[in-house]
């Protein structure tokens, strides 16, 4: 194979490593916290993603948040929460549902490293959650 070949073979083996897959648009989307976008970090409300239907939650651009977050403020169960996310006290005196996770990467994935959420234990949830951690957001 001469030269001009296995360079062109090689950039379309790379390229066709770089597209998205096909298949269903379901796929891959994860929890209903994933598919808002729950925890995203945003400017205005029209950056997050509403539900589909009329029983979902509305979020809203929550600004009192570095970087802006994703999320439904005064909540009072975690049944006012999208799923994976969940009601939680926050210091500043209200309550908020934050996405659960398991670890700091699940909470930025739709944030900027500068605007960083923490993945904490430390958090009181409104339902009782013990066993559960947070993304919480950094405050203005």
């Amino acid at each position: 194979m001469s030269l001009l070949g296995r360079i062109l073979g090689t950039t379309l083996f790379v390229a066709t490593l770089s597209l998205p897959g096909c298949g269903d648009e379901n796929d891959n989307q994860g929890t209903e916290a994933d598919r808002l976008g729950v925890g995203a970090q945003c400017s205005t409300d029209q950056d997050c993603l509403q539900p589909q239907t009329q029983n979902e939650p509305v979020q809203k651009c929550l600004q009192q948040f570095k970087g802006g977050y994703c999320g439904i403020e005064n909540c009072t169960k975690d049944t006012d929460c999208p799923q994976a996310s969940a009601c939680v006290a926050h210091s500043d005196g209200k309550n908020y549902c934050f996405r659960i996770c398991v670890d700091k990467l699940e909470c930025n994935q739709n944030r900027l490293e500068s605007f960083a959420a923490n993945c904490s234990s430390n958090v009181s949830f409104i339902g009782g959650k013990t066993d559960s951690k947070a993304c919480v957001p950094p405050s203005s």
